[in-house]
C-alpha cells in the first residue's frame, strides 16, 4: 500500500498549487507560513504528514524569501518524519548563474542546488531549467518537464500559413530545432552581443524571415528588452508577423512598457510564476495538468516520458 500523497503551497504559487490539486483531484495541504515582524520565515504543517509523500510547490522567483520559505519547509517536511519529500519548483531562480563566465562570480544554481538536498529534498520537479545541464547539478533525481508539452497545441491552433521559429539567442537553437522539426518548419537565429546583463550591445538575424510568421520561444522574459529589439529587427527584415512564447514571466523592471510598445503580437507564458499586472499582449496558458501528471506519476513511480515531444510525435 503506497503512503498517502499530499500536496503544500509556498506563498509564491498559491493560485497554480490549487490548479495542481484541483487536477489531481485532492485539497492542498494545510500550511500556515508565519512571519514574525523582522521578515523571519516560519513554516508550521497544520497536519500530520509522518510516513506521507510530501509535494512542496514554490516557485523561487523574486524576492529570495521564496528560496528560503521552500527550504524551510523542506526542513520542517523532514523534521515531521514525511516519508518522502519532492520539491516542486515550475520556475527554478538563479538557473541565469551556471557556470563562471567570469572571474569570481559564484554558480548560483550550483548552490541553490546544494541547498535543497542539505534541507532534506529527496527528488526535484522543475519546468525548461535556463540550462540543461543543471539536472547534473544534484545528486537526487530530478524531472525536468518541457513547456513544449503546452507550446504546440497552442501553436497548432494558431495555423499559420509561413510558421518560422526564431531562437533569441544561440544558445536556444537545440531547443528551437526540437520544435521547428516537430512541425517540419524553418528556423532562424537573432544572434546577439551583451555589453552587461539585461543591456544588449548588437544583434544579428541569422536566416530568412520575409513574410514569414515568426514565433521565437524562450525560457525566460525578464526585462523583455531582449524580446522587443528581436521582435522589432525581425519585422524589420520583413517578417509578416511575430509573436513569442515564454515559458517563465519575470517581467522586471520595465517589461510590461517594452512588450505593450513592441511589435509583438502577443507574448504566450506560463503560469510558472504569477503576472505582477496585466496586459493587452499577453495571455497565459497553464501548466497545472502537466505537474498534476508528472506529481501522480512521480508518487506512483511511473514514467514521465510521455509528457515530452518526441512521444507526442510517436503519437500522430
Amino acid at each position: 500500500m503506497l503512503p498517502t500523497a499530499k500536496i503544500f503551497s509556498g506563498t509564491g504559487s498559491q493560485h497554480l498549487t490549487e490548479q495542481i490539486c484541483k487536477r489531481y483531484g485532492i485539497t492542498p495541504g494545510k500550511i500556515n507560513i508565519q512571519r514574525f515582524s523582522d521578515g523571519e520565515i516560519q513554516p508550521i504543517f497544520l497536519e500530520s504528514i509522518r510516513g506521507d509523500v510530501v509535494f512542496l510547490v514554490q516557485s523561487t522567483c523574486a524576492p529570495s524569501d521564496n528560496l528560503m520559505e521552500l527550504l524551510l519547509m523542506i526542513d520542517a517536511a523532514r523534521r515531521a518524519s514525511a516519508h518522502r519529500i519532492v520539491a516542486v519548483i515550475p520556475y527554478y531562480g538563479y538557473a541565469r548563474q551556471d557556470r563562471k563566465d567570469k572571474p569570481r562570480v559564484a554558480i548560483g544554481s550550483k548552490l541553490v542546488a546544494n541547498m535543497l538536498t542539505a534541507a532534506g529534498a529527496h527528488r526535484v520537479i522543475t519546468m525548461d531549467l535556463h540550462a540543461p545541464q543543471i539536472q547534473g547539478f544534484f545528486d537526487i533525481p530530478v524531472d525536468h518537464l518541457d513547456s513544449s508539452a503546452v507550446f504546440i497545441p497552442y501553436i497548432t491552433q494558431l495555423k499559420l500559413e509561413n510558421l518560422t521559429f526564431a531562437a533569441p539567442d544561440v544558445g536556444a537553437t537545440n531547443r528551437i530545432r526540437e520544435i521547428a522539426s516537430y512541425f517540419e518548419a524553418e528556423m532562424v537565429i537573432c544572434d546577439k552581443h551583451r555589453k552587461r546583463a539585461n543591456e544588449i550591445a548588437s544583434m544579428v538575424v541569422i536566416g530568412d524571415v520575409t513574410d514569414r510568421d515568426i514565433v521565437i520561444i524562450d525560457d525566460i522574459c525578464d526585462t523583455a528588452g531582449t524580446l522587443a529589439k528581436s521582435a522589432a529587427l525581425l519585422k524589420e527584415k520583413g517578417a509578416r508577423s511575430v509573436r513569442a512564447l515564454v515559458t517563465h514571466p519575470v517581467l522586471s523592471g520595465k517589461a510590461f512598457q517594452n512588450i505593450e510598445n513592441s511589435v509583438l503580437e502577443e507574448l504566450i507564458v506560463c503560469d510558472t510564476i504569477p503576472l505582477k499586472q496585466e496586459s493587452s499582449k499577453i495571455k497565459v496558458i497553464s501548466v497545472a495538468e502537466l505537474f498534476a501528471v508528472a506529481i501522480r506519476n512521480a508518487y506512483e513511480n511511473k514514467s514521465i516520458n510521455n509528457l515530452f515531444i518526441h512521444s507526442q510525435r510517436r503519437e500522430m
